[in-house]
């Protein structure tokens, strides 16, 4: 690739990060760290009536949590700061005046009320108020005013806003890595506003200067961005400025595959479309995939392939994988299907991952229980029960018998597992263990399925009563293992206790 990439990720703070956002930033890292580029945070606050407080900072800690740092953004100044629109609000209203003077744009003092009215004229004759080319030199603005009457508007401190002047009887020619290339009539497009009298850019004009300004090489957005297309490849050649490459991702579609997801299809299927919790500023708690015990790898992986596919079968992918697998031509233009079971499979899979010692701290804050128990012991446990897990908070349902004696029997199980000559044989085998004094788990293997072999009992005889008292279910990890971990005192009570109780 002949020019520096650098691309740039463009949350407004207006509420928490979307996974789909997530998914746009990851893309942009990837694509950056496979090019060597640079990676940007631009936080696109122009709209102050709808900035949130706290927002920005939760998208920060949203791409730190997920392990996709920016390299330029808020707080790790480039040479092409500030990163926040508003702190930048003094550099577009230059370029809003290169485009009047240019004859690119005009200034148009059209009310709200007298919009309105043309827009129900239109409505009440079957067709759609569009304002552009058929009908600009009609209505107030600086093309069908005499430049008197504009500067006297102007002087008076009227209310303007400036519009983009989209060309008559032209084809634009786009082109998209994602979707090939695009053919659009100029005809059907609007006279977009790209600046208020309040001295605010709109989106078109800041994000195009910004792009510019910041020498962005690759726009990788949302599909959703699609249909400004047209007038960001105007802007750009309205100013005579190289345009950058352009890449639309797909949406990412709800569980049943029709629509865009969605926080309301999270909350009515009970899974997370936030990265970390967020509490609105009314009070309302959302939940977060690291508050519900995802792995941000798993996060990451599930992502990246919720348009994208490496070309092989190939699904498990730590991020240097990623970033070396990674291909934009690769991504589809239909919309990716959001999988919450999907996810699930992946975090089961980083959960095996894990280090043990690390899962077995977390699982330790989680349960009070733990709280006296030595790390150690806890991360031995982990290591063998975790490949039933998918979360942290699945462990202490698969290995609570490591740490307290069951306090009931499954009854299925019981039933099971005690006949009429159980008790006698349970009985034995305490003699069997109590005589044992080199408590491993290979010398008690050895000793105890000798014991059943040399007197020809069924070892399901032995075997299904001894878990039965040891964990309380016919579940868990090797029998041998559990009596070396729970100790041999510990072990001959829990079997004195199942005998008297069944």
């Amino acid at each position: 690739m002949s020019k520096n990439v650098r691309v740039r990720f463009a949350p407004s703070p207006t509420g928490p990060l979307h996974i789909g956002g997530v998914r746009t930033a990851l893309f942009n890292y990837l694509f950056a760290k496979k090019h060597n580029g640079t990676f940007v945070l631009r936080i696109e606050d122009t709209d102050q009536n709808r900035f949130v407080e706290g927002a920005e900072k939760y998208i920060i800690d949203s791409l730190n949590w997920c392990n996709i740092p920016y390299d330029e953004g808020p707080g790790k100044e480039g040479t092409c700061g500030p990163y926040k629109q508003s702190e930048r609000k003094h550099l577009y209203k230059k370029y809003a005046d290169e485009l009047i003077e240019s004859g690119n744009a005009y200034y148009a003092f059209d009310t709200p009320e007298a919009l309105d009215l043309h827009r129900k004229d239109h409505e009440s004759k079957g067709k759609t108020f569009i304002y552009n080319w058929h009908n600009r030199e009609k209505l107030s603005n600086s093309l069908s005013l005499t430049a008197q009457e504009v500067k006297t508007k102007l002087e008076a401190g009227d209310e303007y806003v400036i519009r983009f002047k989209s060309p008559q009887d032209e084809t634009l020619h786009l082109k998209d890595i994602i979707r090939g290339n695009i053919k659009i009539d100029t005809n059907i497009l609007d006279d977009k506003v790209l600046f208020k009298s309040d001295g605010m850019p709109t989106y078109h004009l800041a994000n195009i200067v910004d792009d510019h300004l910041m020498d962005i090489s690759h726009v990788i957005r949302g599909e959703e961005w699609l249909p400004s297309l047209a007038l960001h490849i105007q802007l750009y050649t309205a100013f005579g400025w190289e345009a950058p490459e352009f890449a639309h991702l797909p949406l990412i579609l709800k569980p049943t595959g029709k629509g865009k997801l969605s926080k309301r299809d999270g909350d009515k299927l009970g899974f997370p479309v936030f990265p970390l919790e967020y509490t609105s500023p009314e009070g309302e708690v959302s939940k977060g995939y690291k508050e519900e015990g995802y792995f941000a790898e798993a996060v990451l992986n599930f992502l990246a392939f919720l348009g994208w596919n490496p070309g092989t079968e190939q699904e498990l992918f730590d991020l240097d994988g990623l970033v070396k697998a990674f291909e934009l031509e690769r991504v589809n233009k239909a919309g990716a299907r959001f999988d919450p079971d999907k996810i699930k499979w992946f975090n089961h899979h980083y959960m095996q991952e894990q280090n043990d010692e690390a899962i077995a701290e977390e699982f330790q804050k989680q349960h009070q229980e733990l709280a006296t128990i030595d790390v150690n012991y806890i991360a031995l446990v982990v290591g063998l029960v975790k490949e039933r897990a998918t979360f942290i908070s699945d462990l202490w349902e698969l290995s609570s018998y490591f740490f307290v004696a069951p306090t009931s029997y499954d009854e299925k199980a019981s039933k099971k597992a005690f006949k009429e000559d159980t008790k006698d044989l349970m009985l034995q085998l305490v003699d069997v263990i109590s005589n044992n004094l080199d408590f491993e788990v290979d010398t008690l293997q050895t000793e105890i399925k000798g014991w059943i072999t040399d007197n020809n009992i069924s070892f399901g005889k032995i075997m299904m009563p001894l878990r039965l008292a040891l964990v309380g279910a016919l579940q868990g990890p090797d029998v041998f293992e559990i009596m070396y971990m729970i100790g041999k005192q510990e072990t001959l009570q829990r079997i004195d206790k199942v005998i008297a109780t069944l």
